[in-house]
Parts: C-alpha cells; sequence; structure tokens
C-alpha cells in the first residue's frame, strides 16, 4: 500500500481541473484494503474518468489497484469471469472479444475501471453493465467484509445501482462476476451500426463501436474529459408525446418499463451550447453531450453546467442531471 500527501488532483481525472487531494490511498490487494485504518471510508477513485475535482479535497481518497482476473465457470454456453475491480473496462472487453466471447462489445472503450462499472451501471449501444453481471463482491468499510451482492440485489436502474444509493460511501467494489456467452447476435440498432447485421462477428461489432465513439468522441489524453457528461432524460410516455409534438425529430429509445429515453446531446445542441462555452470549458464541437476543459476553472464549469440546464429546461421542460461525479 501507499499513502502520497498533497497529490495534483489533475493527474487523477481526465477532466483535469487544478486541485489538491491531501490523502490519496493507493491499494493492491485485498489484505491490504482490509488492514488500512481510516476513521471514515473514503472516497473510491477508479480511473478518474468519471469523477471531477471541483476544490482541494481533505477527505481521504482511495484507489483499489488489484486486477486480476479468471475464468470461474464454462458449461452450457455460458462463461462466468471473476474479475477484481482495478482492471481496465477496456481493456477486458478487449479480451473477452478475442475469446469470441459476447456481451461486453457493446461497451468496447468506455474509460475507467471494472470497478466502476456496477456503480453506473455504464451502458451504451443498446447494451448495460447489469445485462451480463452475476454478482458484484462488496467490502464493507465499517465491518471489514466482503458481501457478494446478486444482480438483483445491485439494483440496477438507467446509470444507477445500489452503490450510488444505500451503499454509497459505505465501501468499496473489489471485484464483480461476468455472465457472457459463447454464441450470440449483434444488437445493431443505433447510428453507426447500420452495416453490421445480426450475424456479424463479436470482433466486427465492438470495432463498429470503437469507430463510432473514436469519431466523435475526444480522447482524454488529447483533450481532457470525462466522456457524457448528462444522463439520457428518461421520459413518461405522456411527457414524451408533449416533447414530440413540438419536435419530431428528438431522438428516442423506448424503454422496456414503457418509458423513453431521450438523447441529452441533441437537446444540448439545438440549445445552442455545441462547440460554445465559458472561459477554458465548453461544449466538445463534434459532441454537444461532452463537456471539455482547455485551461479551465471549477467557476467556469459550475457556470456552464448551470446555463445548460437552464436553458434545456426553458426549452424543452426537461431536466439534465450530470452524469459524472462532482467532487468538493
Amino acid at each position: 500500500m501507499h499513502h502520497l500527501t498533497q497529490v495534483s488532483a489533475a493527474s487523477y481525472s481526465t477532466f483535469a481541473l487544478p486541485a489538491t487531494l491531501a490523502d490519496l490511498y493507493l491499494c493492491s490487494t485485498l489484505s491490504e484494503l482490509q488492514q488500512l485504518a481510516l476513521p471514515v471510508c473514503p472516497y473510491v477513485l477508479g480511473e478518474g474518468s468519471n469523477t471531477i475535482f471541483l476544490a482541494d479535497m481533505q477527505h481521504p481518497v482511495l484507489r483499489y489497484l488489484a486486477a486480476n482476473k479468471q475464468v470461474q465457470q464454462s458449461l452450457d454456453g455460458a462463461v462466468l469471469l471473476h474479475v477484481e475491480a482495478g482492471h481496465n473496462w477496456h481493456q477486458l472487453v478487449q479480451w473477452t472479444v478475442v475469446q469470441g466471447w459476447w456481451g461486453l462489445e457493446n461497451l468496447a472503450l468506455i474509460p475507467g475501471s471494472v470497478g466502476a462499472a456496477p456503480v453506473q451501471n455504464i451502458g451504451a449501444y443498446g447494451v448495460e453493465f447489469a445485462d451480463c453481471c452475476d454478482y458484484v463482491d462488496f467490502f464493507h468499510w465499517q465491518s471489514r467484509t466482503v458481501q457478494r451482492l446478486t444482480s438483483t440485489e445491485c439494483r440496477f436502474d438507467y446509470r444507477d445501482s445500489v452503490f450510488k444509493t444505500q451503499l454509497a460511501g459505505q465501501g468499496i467494489i473489489v471485484a464483480v462476476g461476468l455472465r457472457l456467452r459463447q454464441q450470440g447476435n449483434a444488437i445493431t440498432g443505433y447510428k453507426g451500426l447500420e452495416h453490421l447485421t445480426a450475424q456479424s462477428p463479436v470482433a466486427d461489432v465492438m470495432q463498429a463501436v470503437i469507430d463510432v465513439r473514436q469519431s466523435k468522441l475526444p480522447d482524454p489524453a488529447l483533450i481532457a474529459n470525462c466522456g457524457s457528461f448528462f444522463k439520457n432524460p428518461v421520459l413518461s410516455q405522456q411527457a414524451y408525446s408533449r416533447l414530440h409534438q413540438q419536435y419530431p425529430t428528438v431522438p428516442a429509445y423506448p424503454q422496456t418499463n414503457g418509458q423513453i429515453k431521450i438523447a441529452a446531446g441533441w437537446l444540448i445542441e439545438q440549445a445552442g451550447f455545441k462547440g460554445k462555452g465559458i472561459g477554458g470549458i465548453s461544449c466538445y464541437e463534434k459532441q454537444a453531450l461532452v463537456l471539455v476543459n482547455r485551461g479551465g476553472t471549477a467557476d467556469e464549469l459550475r457556470q456552464l453546467i448551470e446555463a445548460i440546464q437552464q436553458q434545456v429546461q426553458s426549452q424543452f421542460g426537461v431536466t439534465l442531471e450530470p452524469e459524472v461525479r462532482l467532487l468538493g
């Protein structure tokens, strides 16, 4: 275990705002985690691709780096993987596709660690983490014990889970169990994937997703950002009908519960923010849903968030909520 003090937060968040972390703990094993004696549960940080530090942090911050993976079972056309939380998500997706396994291919190139995936219930192109989750191992800070939660117990919802509600601040995800398929059909009903068919090879699906994401999302190594900044709003049928009557071209995606998910990026672009910003913070010129930092400040970010939310609410009657985690 390593304990670092007075660390630049810009090195641990892909949005790279200037701030300082008073205490940062790096744990590489579950044993190290259990031996870490802190009076409070620290803020848990993955690879910093969904976290923005708005101010200096006095509260301790923890990164869990354990990154082993192993096949638990392989039978009846299914494969059960056990993956530790510190593993890079995209590298895991690539590895499963090389094996010829189905389930994660539409989630390619999503930045971050495996441990962060259940918290947000990450999703893209018709697939969510919940679709392939078998269990999540959660380390409780007070009891120092690991609890295995089934997928149902994780209470997954759109960009939501029990780890953002009842278990928020109570501990840390240390591993996940993923159930993948040895045979599958491509999910292709999204822009950029139209050239695929249900019978397309899993590697072709992953590459198509990568191509689409790279065409419209900035590389955090080149332009500081945290990917999609706001959640796509989910509306009732009645609310959607009112919106669609006034704006017939609004992109919409029916959900299994009868509600309708609409594209936040479209709303922001129609509101006039694409490529525009305040100071060094702006909406990316190729995708309005992504906010980028070109030398901006936390105050400029706050102002832009508020301006976008107010204009979208005024123009469309829709409330936008940040998808990223804002600390400080």
